[in-house]
């Protein structure tokens, strides 16, 4: 068996930590198996690239239920001209949260976690007014804990060491003490904080530290060779650098780590690995069925207001034409990841410049593939 390689980086120096799954086995490729597919997705990705201006662009395309294409585009350094591949590693931002959530979900499933029980149970030592939000609360943005610019965020004054967050009991110091925007259950309102919590509730309910329960559980079983926690770039292989548009050009942005937000936004890889874990959303491999489908339900306030969330994701549609998607943003990157499950298709996409919407490359990819 490999080494859990999150164990030494606990250990490591802030600057040195790199928290890989490095196991061996085979690479998914991820090759056309049409050249007329990859010819209508790349005129379609770099059409866009001109109309978004774009530094570098990566997608990953599932059809029949298989990752059929993987590509890059453009530039990961615009100063070294290394062009973008399947291998150049993003951030994925807040697509980290369906991949928390399903690690939530498999506890769920086997009866370690349950949904609408207070979150107390798992970690009894918590502020008083965050002990009876539960956890469907958390994955469906109906915890009242705020995000990041729309409630007052107070921490609990408790300093720990920058090491110390690489456990999200300890991330969580940053914003346990902020008031609830509204009372649980009563509205939907998007929260990241929120799902920093869950991270901890997951690891709590789960018994093992996060890093070895998302190893063991999701890392491993789909042989995610390139998925890591975003640590401090410190000239880590294959990371692409981030850009924003100053006056008309692109201006590099300077790394943040986002580890601390863990199930947040904590996570990156590159587009073999995220169009894999779509895939694997997809197909059940991760949930049965039937644990999906209450992941892909819409939830409801105490006040019988249908949101726009399942638990950890987006749906619209039903029957045939059920949708789930996630987008993430940093200022580091915009990613997207849409399936359509019943189906059995499905488009991730990774950008690495701050004006991008990734959204409308998936439209686009999606029209092309209609109109051919």
């Amino acid at each position: 068996m490999s080494p859990d390689p999150f164990d030494s980086a606990r250990r490591a120096l802030y600057g040195l930590i790199i928290l890989q799954f490095l196991w061996t086995g085979s690479e998914l490729h991820g090759q056309a198996n049409s050249g007329d597919l990859a010819r209508i997705v790349d005129g379609a990705v770099l059409a866009e690239m001109e109309r978004q201006k774009l530094v570098g662009v990566s997608v990953g395309i599932i059809q029949n239920s298989r990752v059929v294409y993987t590509q890059g585009y453009g530039f990961a350094n615009l100063k070294t001209r290394v062009p973008v591949d399947d291998n150049s590693i993003f951030n994925w931002a807040s697509n980290s949260k369906p991949f928390m959530a399903v690690a939530a979900m498999q506890l769920i499933q086997n009866g370690q976690l349950e949904l609408d029980k207070p979150i107390e149970t798992y970690i009894p030592d918590l502020p008083d007014h965050v002990k009876p939000i539960t956890t469907r609360q958390l994955l469906c943005h109906q915890s009242g804990i705020p995000h990041y610019t729309n409630g007052k965020i107070v921490s609990s004054g408790k300093k720990v060491d920058v090491h110390q967050e690489l456990d999200p009991l300890n991330a969580i110091n940053r914003f346990v003490m902020s008031p609830l925007i509204f009372e649980p259950g009563t509205k939907t309102d998007y929260s990241s904080h929120a799902y920093v919590l869950l991270s901890a509730v997951v690891q709590s309910a789960g018994k093992e530290p996060i890093d070895r329960q998302l190893l063991m559980r999701i890392g491993k079983p789909l042989n995610l060779k390139s998925m890591q926690l975003d640590v401090p770039f410190d000239g880590q292989k294959n990371w692409v650098s981030a850009y924003r548009s100053a006056e008309g050009q692109p201006q590099e942005v300077p790394d943040y780590a986002h580890f601390w937000k863990h199930g947040a936004g904590g996570y990156k890889s590159d587009v073999k690995d995220f169009a894999r874990f779509a895939q694997a959303l997809m197909n059940y491999e991760l949930i049965s069925a039937d644990t999906s489908k209450i992941m892909w339900t819409l939830q409801k306030t105490s006040t019988g207001e249908t949101s726009t969330f399942g638990l950890g994701v987006s749906v619209e549609g039903k029957g045939k034409s059920l949708k789930i998607s996630h987008g993430g943003s940093q200022d580091e990157t915009k990613t997207r990841m849409v399936i359509y499950p019943n189906q059995k298709h499905g488009i991730v996409v990774m950008c690495n410049t701050q004006s991008c919407d990734p959204g409308q490359i998936s439209t686009a990819i999606y029209k092309a593939i209609n109109q051919r």
